[in-house]
């Protein structure tokens, strides 16, 4: 198994660096960092992307009976299988939750109303958004990996470090 760089940083502050970066990669799909960190947050956003194809179509339909004012109704609800529950638990383990940020003009109900069913809105982009698009491409290509790519950007002012564009494949 390859070896993880410590990037000169005790353990804690290592994974937390690398937690925050990755979340972010994920939200915004682009991070501009230093280039031995752009490797491993990349290296990390892959994995928790091929965890989240392999696992995105493991739902379970239940049939649950609801009480409104008195009268029962039945409601079909999609729940998350085993193997997707374990994984998205996994990935809220490992990423930071990021908020849902309010739309330009956007009132403050109509954003209540928009993110009222989204508690991690991070993890259902990853289900939602990466996860069938990656799949497609997947069966369409026929290989599997490579959704991030790294652009160096040259020398960083000040200390030379070398820069790079990490970025999620559209």
């Amino acid at each position: 198994m390859a070896e993880q760089r410590r990037l000169s940083r005790p353990t804690d502050q290592r994974m937390a660096l690398l937690r925050n970066q990755v979340s972010y990669l994920l939200w915004n799909e682009k991070l501009e960092t230093t280039y031995t960190r752009g490797k491993e947050v990349a290296k990390l956003a892959e994995k928790y992307i091929t965890l989240a194809i392999n696992t995105y179509k493991d739902v379970v339909t239940v049939d649950k009976t609801k009480v409104v004012k008195g009268a029962k109704s039945k409601v079909e609800v999609v729940n998350d299988g085993a193997k997707k529950l374990a994984v998205r638990r996994r990935l809220m383990a490992n990423l930071y939750d990021i908020l849902e940020t309010k739309n330009d003009g956007e009132s403050r109900t109509a954003y209540r109303i928009r993110t009222t069913d989204v508690r991690h809105p991070l993890i259902e982009k990853i289900f939602n958004d990466y996860a069938p698009r990656f799949d497609k491409r997947n069966e369409e290509q026929g290989q599997k990996g490579g959704y991030t790519t790294i652009h160096k950007l040259g020398p960083r002012r000040g200390d030379a470090a070398e820069m790079v564009l990490v970025e999620i494949i559209k």
